[in-house]
């Protein structure tokens, strides 16, 4: 599941493996052995099961003998941290209660008034130029730049905080990337012990479950993980299906018809959810060994044939883009309000936004647990990269308007000598005029 034959057709392996049993054994990465599960019935089976099935990743048997290398690039994701995704029974009640609260903080109105600045920054920086890279240009950074504004983080720990994430997504320098995440965490939720804000992780400090530094720390390690690359590939996959003629302007698919497609048929995480098996277990004819991993095909499942009428109605309730059971995603409601607040604000300001290169000529990224494109090269009409000024503009016309980007103005910026400005503290520099 880690080469280009898979990135370019991973219907073909699920499709190949669901042949013989609703789920069978696939290599993540070279080293990683795991079970994956692409039978619809079967996945909601196993991630309904907590008696059976466990998220605690202290129990993987391969790990724990040493057959797996620390700087195998799956670690990131699938090493146990102290979260909502690595957790069961009262710990994971816990944990999952004060995230879930720290959530519903975040009203629908907030969220979108957050992305549409954020927006209008990155469509300032290629506007102009009549061409861009809409995933990395766009789709990648937007939400990177959300979360460090959800999160309250001041310049120097936002740049960080979005090069890291970056890095272990990429699976560049994995331990390295997770040293500095760490590192900027911390110093992060130091700031917010000191001088709390209205943001998640001052929320998270507050809340009854009085959350040790490392939960906090590994509650936005999890809350990143499960919000960015996600919603990029969302987005991104979202965007393709609009300018390709596959659906989109030339049909007139609406935005929230192209989401909820790309939910059902290029689920933007489309393997993951791993869980161990607390005794041997069968699959339906697959026997799997306990402790060992077994991940769920999101994309698999919803691809069963036996979802086909499903499928074609669209139904919203029958994919497992969002999991199930109680890891189930929190924060469903947030996530379709930032990549429908994103795709309009981008379709609108770029009307005659096209493709650059036929569709077949895209490359998707390889990866075993993300269907996520390389690239999406586009084209359109240049146009003035005005916005943020007008925004700004039209805010302070307004008597007692808020500004939506004022964060930390009091902890000044560690710029190191030479050090390049990363995108978030560029962004705030826009704010501190």
């Amino acid at each position: 599941m880690h080469d280009a034959s898979f990135a370019a057709d991973p219907q073909a392996l699920y499709d190949r493996l669901r042949a013989h049993a609703p789920a069978g054994p696939v290599e993540l990465t070279p080293g990683a052995d795991a079970t994956l599960v692409v039978g619809h019935e079967m996945a909601l089976r196993v991630l309904q099961n907590t008696e059976l099935f466990a998220r605690d990743a202290r129990r993987w048997k391969a790990l724990n003998e040493g057959r797996i290398g620390m700087d195998n690039p799956v670690l990131p994701m699938m090493a146990y941290r102290p979260n909502c995704l690595f957790t069961d029974g009262a710990v994971h009640l816990r944990l999952r209660k004060a995230v879930t609260d720290s959530l519903a903080r975040l009203n629908i109105t907030r969220v979108r008034r957050d992305v549409e600045p954020i927006a209008d920054y990155l469509l300032d920086q290629f506007s102009e130029r009549g061409r861009a890279d809409l995933l990395n240009d766009y789709a990648k950074l937007l939400p990177l730049l959300l979360f460090n504004k959800l999160f309250g983080c001041p310049a120097d720990i936002g740049d960080t905080l979005t090069t890291s994430m970056s890095a272990i997504f990429d699976g560049k320098d994995a331990l390295r990337a997770n040293e500095d995440l760490t590192a900027c965490l911390m110093e992060l939720i130091a700031l917010k012990r000191r001088q709390p804000g209205d943001d998640v992780t001052s929320w998270l400090i507050q809340h009854p479950a009085g959350l040790t530094d490392e939960e906090l720390k590994d509650q936005l390690v999890m809350l990143m993980g499960a919000g960015v690359e996600p919603e990029r590939n969302l987005i991104g996959n979202a965007l393709l299906l609009m300018l390709s003629g596959a659906g989109g302007r030339q049909s007139g698919m609406m935005i929230e018809e192209a989401l909820d497609h790309v939910l059902w048929n290029e689920t933007p995480i489309a393997n993951y959810a791993t869980h161990y098996p607390v005794q041997d277990v069968d699959l339906g004819g697959h026997i799997v060994e306990a402790n060992t991993p077994v991940v769920i095909s999101f994309a698999g499942a919803n691809g069963d044939p036996a979802l086909a009428e499903a499928r074609r109605a669209h139904s919203k309730g029958a994919h497992l883009a969002w999991g199930a059971g109680p890891h189930a995603c929190p924060a469903k409601d947030p996530a379709t309000v930032i990549a429908t607040t994103a795709l309009e604000r981008l379709l609108n300001a770029l009307p005659d936004l096209a493709l650059a290169v036929p569709r077949e000529e895209l490359q998707w990224r390889p990866g075993p647990f993300h269907r996520a494109l390389v690239t999406l090269p586009a084209t359109f009409s240049p146009s003035p990269a005005t916005r943020m000024a007008a925004a700004l503009q039209s805010r302070a016309s307004v008597p007692g308007a808020e500004q939506p980007m004022a964060v930390a103005p009091s902890v000044p910026m560690r710029q190191e000598p030479g050090r390049k400005r990363g995108f978030w503290s560029s962004f705030l520099d826009v704010f501190r005029v």
